[in-house]
């Protein structure tokens, strides 16, 4: 019998490998990206995020699994991990590529692009280095098993860019003589499309091979060229997604504050207001939109072509990873 006050050894034996969140759920994705996004993460020191690692490892060993350790502390240290580790080398990722600092990077850049939308040369600047972070952040988490090629890179880089600008530059030359909100709304649409550009770009690998789809026991079947497109889509609109409250919304906001006179007395409160504004919104919208999609993607069999519907005998849905 147990003598009282001693705490027994507790045998764990979950996945931590697997998300810990129910993900067929829209709250349980939700509540996954949440985790994931935090910005909170961004400020653990190295050897926190390096302590985080080792437990992780030293738990997916069997090391940990017949001593007492506490269950919430190894979720803990996972969620750091999976914060700042890259999933496939498990190197350590350049801060601003991480998912942790999407928020405070996207919160300024956004921020600055909404308030400095009237010139030229501001527009020019800050859609060229919002499309560099993208840059920056689709190489960081790159797949470790299928590496971007620098052509790749490049070229959707340029493109996105160059979308961005000619978006951003013709229509603001289009609303000089309309009303101030919908000037406003130019970056916004700027983003959209080289998100509908730089996204397809990126991962045009799977549009012209394929994705590999696979059944729900994991057995991959094949390729498929129409799975791609439908993953890109939805990776695509998640995008959109999560820049549309912020980009939509506080232009309303300062449109108004603007007519009422407040940036005519206080002109240096634009730009931190704003900032303040996207960070706020940012940090609610981006794990939400990030979970409109399951990550794990069902498709009919029927859908697909007809190379795969013939090797799939007994079942009607198969599986693969959409993206982010």
């Amino acid at each position: 019998m147990a003598c009282l006050g001693v705490r027994m050894p507790t045998k764990l034996s979950f996945d931590i490998d697997a998300p810990r969140y129910d993900q067929t759920t829209y709250w349980g994705r939700a509540q996954h990206f949440f985790e994931t996004t935090n910005p909170v993460n961004i400020l653990a020191r190295s050897h926190q995020l390096d302590a985080a690692k080792e437990l992780v490892l030293r738990y997916r060993k069997g090391e940990l699994r017949d001593r007492t350790v506490d269950e919430e502390e190894l979720w803990r240290a996972k969620t750091l991990y999976n914060s700042a580790f890259h999933p496939d080398t498990g190197e350590k990722m350049f801060l601003p590529g991480r998912m942790s600092a999407q928020v405070p990077f996207n919160m300024v850049i956004t921020g600055c692009m909404m308030t400095f939308y009237r010139t030229t040369p501001a527009v020019i600047f800050w859609q060229w280095f919002n499309q560099s972070f993208n840059a920056l952040v689709n190489y960081t988490n790159r797949s470790g098993d299928a590496v971007i090629s620098t052509n790749t890179l490049v070229t959707s880089y340029c493109a996105a860019t160059g979308g961005a600008l000619a978006t951003a530059l013709g229509l603001n030359s289009l609303v000089r003589s309309l009303p101030a909100l919908v000037g406003r709304l130019v970056p916004f649409v700027a983003c959209s499309a080289a998100n509908c550009i730089n996204i397809p770009l990126m991962r045009r690998l799977e549009l012209t091979e394929g994705t590999p789809v696979e059944t729900s026991d994991g057995k991959r079947v094949g390729l498929s060229k129409v799975a791609a497109r439908e993953g890109i889509a939805m990776v695509t609109l998640s995008r959109i997604g999560m820049a549309a409250p912020g980009m939509v919304l506080i232009p309303v906001i300062i449109n108004n504050l603007d007519r009422k006179g407040l940036f005519r007395k206080h002109p240096r409160l634009s730009a931190p207001l704003q900032v303040l504004l996207c960070g706020l919104i940012l940090t609610v919208s981006t794990p939400l939109c990030c979970a409109i999609f399951e990550q794990r993607a069902s498709i009919s069999v029927s859908r697909l072509e007809p190379d795969i519907q013939r090797q799939v005998k007994n079942c009607d849905v198969l599986f693969y990873n959409k993206g982010l």
